[in-house]
């Protein structure tokens, strides 16, 4: 194992602060680093719109994950480190249905518009991966015409559990690291988006300009950016 990867116990928590399109890769460092011995970690997730608000708000973190344009906001105003941020990786936009539902015809832009216009609902986030499919609808001319049953949440946790317990023909977006953190409740993901209008959202990580637990993040940073962390990530489906 290579010396950057090890820990000894450290006191206090690594505080971690990302988008949760990250959610399960990041759980999943969380033991692989506490097997190393490294320090406890905490992992928030947030909207990375909504993210800045938090830190701006005051929110003590220690490392920050973030879409690039948020990431340069965070350094411009001073609350994180621009000193070795990398990015993690990459998370494409997925089609998601209930479990049981038929599966929507996704298999050009031409056929995915036709299922929009035929579903009974179309759902998708206020998050990063939510943004661009709203962008999306309008670039395709779609936007005004589906308004009426365009239903948007917060985060995929609201937009998902709408899509889960619904009854009629409806699909959702979100990305695809998200659904399939829903495989097992209520949810199938019928695909990435066609290749022409796909999008994928890249994740940097940084530590805050002045981390509470300076040496227990140090340690878990280099973690993140190591060979063992992007296996991790393209285990659970993020592109590295």
């Amino acid at each position: 194992m290579p010396a950057a990867t090890r820990a000894a116990p450290k006191h206090g928590t690594v505080r971690v602060l990302s988008p949760s399109a990250l959610h399960s890769s990041l759980e999943a460092m969380v033991v692989a680093h506490r097997e190393r011995g490294g320090t406890e970690v905490a992992l928030a997730f947030e909207t990375a719109p909504a993210l800045v608000a938090r830190l701006a708000g005051g929110e003590l973190v220690d490392i920050v994950i973030a879409p690039p344009k948020v990431m340069d906001e965070l350094f411009a105003s001073g609350r994180a480190n621009p000193e070795g941020a990398f990015q993690v990786g990459r998370v494409g936009v997925g089609i998601v249905v209930r479990e049981g539902a038929p599966l929507p015809d996704i298999s050009s832009s031409e056929a995915l518009t036709s299922s929009l216009l035929a579903a009974d609902a179309v759902i998708h986030t206020r998050a990063s991966s939510g943004i661009y499919v709203a962008q999306l609808l309008e670039r395709l001319g779609l936007a005004a015409v589906l308004r009426a049953k365009t239903i948007t949440y917060h985060d995929a946790q609201g937009a998902f559990t709408r899509l889960a317990t619904g009854t009629g023909k409806e699909i959702g977006f979100g990305g695809i690291t998200e659904i399939r953190r829903w495989a097992n409740r209520g949810l199938r993901l019928a695909g990435p988006l066609p290749p022409d209008i796909q999008n994928y959202t890249a994740y940097v990580a940084a530590l805050t300009a002045d981390p509470p637990n300076r040496e227990g993040a140090g340690v878990f940073f280099r973690f993140l950016a190591s060979a063992d962390a992007r296996a991790i990530c393209s285990a659970h489906g993020v592109v590295v």
